[in-house]
């Protein structure tokens, strides 16, 4: 497999586009988003499932990803996926560095970090749970929010991050009008927490 991706040379690229953070610390903030294909955590609400699959996706040159990125003027790279750390990214990260490009990512933390971060948005999941390493890592901390269980994972995870991880809760897409007035009540009940509303998916952009 190593072979294929050419040591992070080549990656199972979904999509590429220039838009604005929709979720978490970074929302409202322009980036460039770098989805990647490939993932074995198969959570049953993801809003990606095209991602789980990383053969139906072509390779790409990592170094004309990050040109392109580059060329759109934007100031920062967000890597995400399907499971972005299932790939060496040392090399996307050498690459950004070099254009001067603040590097973002979003990952379940199931597999070891590669690459070096500017920020590390860490999305556990319970089926799959991060690597103990992990936590002390995140710079953010996303639980999805779809059934009450979800709350006391939230507080499981919590405990195990840094004191300087910014905590925010995400209502599942689809149970919105549901759960985001309980992920209120929650959050003013237990005020370390924040609130991520999938700000793009309101506003109809990529």
């Amino acid at each position: 497999m190593d072979d294929i991706f050419d040591g992070g040379r080549k990656l199972p690229l979904i999509q590429e586009f220039y838009s604005i953070q929709g979720e978490g610390y970074h929302t409202g903030k322009a980036a460039y988003f770098i989805r990647i294909g490939g993932c074995d955590i198969g959570c049953s609400w993801c809003d990606t499932k095209v991602s789980w699959n990383a053969d139906i996706h072509s390779l790409a040159n990592t170094d004309d990803i990050i040109e392109k990125a580059f060329l759109s003027e934007a100031k920062s790279i967000v890597v995400t996926g399907g499971e972005p750390l299932s790939y060496d990214l040392e090399y996307l990260c050498k690459k950004a560095e070099e254009k001067e490009l603040a590097t973002f990512i979003e990952t379940s933390g199931a597999y070891p970090v590669s690459g070096k971060w500017d920020w590390i948005c860490l999305s556990p999941k319970k089926q799959k749970p991060p690597l103990v390493e992990n936590y002390a890592v995140a710079d953010e901390l996303k639980i999805i929010i779809f059934d009450d269980n979800d709350f006391i994972w939230a507080e499981e995870c919590a405990a195990k991050v840094s004191g300087n991880c910014k905590l925010y809760l995400q209502p599942e897409w689809s149970r919105r009008d549901e759960k985001t007035p309980e992920i209120i009540e929650y959050i003013k009940k237990n005020p370390k927490w924040n609130l991520s509303v999938q700000l793009h998916k309101y506003l109809h952009i990529p």
